[in-house]
């Protein structure tokens, strides 16, 4: 089944069939205030914290046919007097359409669809340094007849404090409120807030055209005590809506847009804003963008953005393909992943259990370095804060409060509580943002380590060359029996978790490009002391690795604590892993013939139509005493192709 193409000369991804297989979200706006759009329409916008500020209510778990957080009811009066009502963006009301398209954009969705004669452009995207997110909705009668068109836009609210959303159904519907004024020009205002929040901060929900009437309790709106429906919301076939102001319960913002008589090849144009702000300045600035030509040169704005961040760096080769993803939609991605990391999307859902990952964030870093230097070294101040004095790191971090935690050590109390990884990835980071822009004065700026039990003003600095200094300090003097680093809680697979001393062949492997890089460094510095006792650091490391890891075909990727091997022949599954192999030769670690070899064998057992796979052979079993790792792979062992493996390894 197809469900798209790529228009490269657009620079966009156009779905053509809405009932993708899994929904398929798009970024707009930054972490500042934005959040996803998924191929229906519906979003998830938040300003900063997406677990302390939520604004939208979209829940992933619910089926893709299924409301979530926003969606355009169009409806038109039938020859029986009924209205007939259906959303251009095919949820939730599901009808059959003559066309329908999502464009997935640089930072905006375009949705264009036809039903009933009725074509409609929508187009949603956070302006630059925005607190709003804007829809252009386009409506053009193409019936072959005039046609009565009411447009009607509507978002479900949520509490600020998503996950309290879930968790306290008695307090949370007690606090939402909502009111609404009516402009001299006909538009209307809805004003929405948790009363705790009502002379801070206030959501806010507008349009440029004329308002008929609104509602803001979903149960009214849905109507029969919420026996109605999203699919055919009872309240759509009155005339007019209640204009209920909630003082509590589920709030919804609905504006009802009675176009009038459309003719037939007319188009009409409603602008939606939804955004957050202080309370006394709410009104004056939904009046920025009620202008359509504002509006369209907030679009081409954005789009000269992209132009200019695209232009940092282009590669042409006969292959299309291959420019269309590393021109536009790797950089693209790069830039989604420095701004929101892992926090909030489909699969971590931003609700406070997660945050920002130190190594996820150390690498994408890497990603927009040519483009936005001075945003990668933000950053990059960032987490260093959050690094201990002993060299290691937090593994995650909360970006409105700056606390951070272990992760997910903290659910098992017999391992290690830190990730074996995390502080060495920052070193490459650190040094690859200076070799970009040649900022060595940075490696003598102070940043604080991390004590969370300790006031900020009261925490101990180091310089920055002093912070990746320990970074492998800490890695030198946590080695196990062999002589390797030790896994920790895990190391860049996060779910493979040893007990004990274990030992990771990845770790030694990123210690040793992190040396490399060091030493190549501190020589430009004209410190050629430590220089070249962190080489005398690589070359033990080195003779470490190749003593006790090379299993005659390929190297070794784990010790347990007992020091029986994991990645080996004398393994029944899980014989050989990829990033062992890989690594160790951007390590510097591996022979020429070894390297050879060890990639002979990664063509010969992982390669597949698909991509690279993790390991081999499958596992049959779970065996608790390796961790979750075995959970994903039980279902899905000759389909185990993980993205990170086909780039870096």
């Amino acid at each position: 089944m197809k469900y798209g193409y790529f228009d490269d000369n657009k620079r966009e991804y156009i779905i053509t069939n809405p009932k993708t297989p899994v929904k398929w979200t798009n970024y707009v706006g930054t972490l500042s205030f934005g959040g996803i759009v998924d191929q229906t329409g519906g979003s998830l916008i938040c300003k900063g914290d997406p677990a302390l500020n939520r604004i939208v209510k979209y829940i992933p778990q619910l089926p893709g046919s299924d409301f979530k957080g926003e969606t355009l009811y169009i409806r038109f009066k039938e020859e029986n007097g009924k209205y007939k009502i259906f959303s251009p963006f095919f949820v939730p009301t599901l009808d059959d359409y003559d066309l329908y398209e999502c464009h997935v954009g640089l930072s905006y969705q375009k949705i264009v669809s036809e039903f009933y004669g009725i074509r409609t452009e929508v187009t949603i995207f956070v302006p630059n340094e925005e607190n709003r997110v804007i829809r252009k909705i386009e409506v053009k009668n193409i019936s072959g007849k005039d046609l009565e068109i009411d447009v009607i836009p509507v978002v479900e609210f949520t509490h600020f404090d998503a996950l309290k959303q879930y968790t306290n159904a008695d307090w949370c519907p007690q606090t939402m409120t909502m009111r609404a004024s009516k402009n001299a020009d006909g538009t209307v205002l809805l004003r929405q807030y948790a009363f705790m929040k009502k002379d801070t901060e206030n959501n806010f929900f507008t349009s440029n055209y004329p308002v008929d009437s609104f509602q803001t309790d979903r149960k009214l709106f849905l109507g029969d005590n919420e026996y109605g429906t999203w699919k055919n919301p009872l309240e759509l076939q009155n005339e007019s809506l209640s204009n209920f102001e909630a003082n509590r319960g589920d709030n919804i913002a609905a504006l009802l847009h009675k176009l009038g008589t459309v003719k037939d090849g007319e188009t009409k144009t409603v602008v939606t804003q939804l955004g957050q702000g202080a309370p006394n300045e709410i009104e004056k600035n939904a009046e920025k963008f009620k202008k359509v030509a504002k509006v369209d040169k907030a679009f081409q704005e954005l789009s000269e953005f992209w132009d200019d961040y695209l232009s940092k760096a282009e590669f042409h080769t006969p292959d299309a393909a291959f420019n269309s993803m590393v021109n536009i939609h790797n950089p693209r991605q790069c830039h989604t992943t420095y701004n929101w990391s892992r926090y909030l999307s489909l699969y971590q859902l931003g609700l406070g259990a997660r945050g920002i990952g130190f190594r996820d964030s150390s690498q994408d870093i890497l990603g927009i370095l040519s483009s936005m230097p001075q945003k990668g070294k933000e950053l990059i101040k960032k987490l260093i804060s959050v690094k201990k004095e002993d060299g290691s790191a937090m593994h995650q971090f909360f970006p409105s409060t700056m606390e951070a935690n272990e992760g997910d050590s903290r659910e098992e109390p017999h391992l290690k509580d830190y990730y074996g990884d995390d502080h060495l990835w920052i070193v490459q980071t650190v040094i690859e943002y200076i070799k970009e822009t040649g900022d060595y004065d940075f490696l003598d700026e102070e940043i604080t380590f991390y004590e969370k039990k300790v006031p900020l003003s009261n925490r101990k600095k180091a310089t920055v060359l002093e912070h990746l200094k320990r970074s492998l300090e800490f890695t030198k003097n946590n080695c196990g029996k062999h002589g390797l680093p030790m896994l920790g809680f895990a190391d860049w697979n996060d779910t493979v978790n040893l007990p004990g001393d274990a030992e990771s062949i990845f770790n030694a492997n990123l210690y040793g490009k992190a040396l490399n890089e060091m030493a190549a460094m501190l020589d430009h510095l004209g410190d050629t002391t430590l220089a070249d006792q962190y080489r005398k650091d690589h070359a033990h490391m080195k003779e470490v690795v190749n003593t006790h890891c090379w299993d005659g075909d390929w190297y070794l990727r784990y010790f347990e604590d007992n020091g029986n091997p994991i990645g080996s022949k004398q393994n029944s599954e899980g014989q050989i892993y990829t990033n062992a192999q890989s690594w160790t030769i951007l390590a510097g670690f591996a022979t020429e013939e070894r390297a050879k070899k060890s990639l002979d064998s990664i063509e010969d057992k992982l390669n597949t139509k698909f991509g690279i796979k993790l390991s081999y052979p499958g596992y049959n079993g779970y065996d608790e005493s390796i961790g979750g790792f075995l959970r994903i792979l039980l279902e899905q062992k000759k389909m185990a192709v993980f993205s990170y493996i086909q780039i870096l390894g």
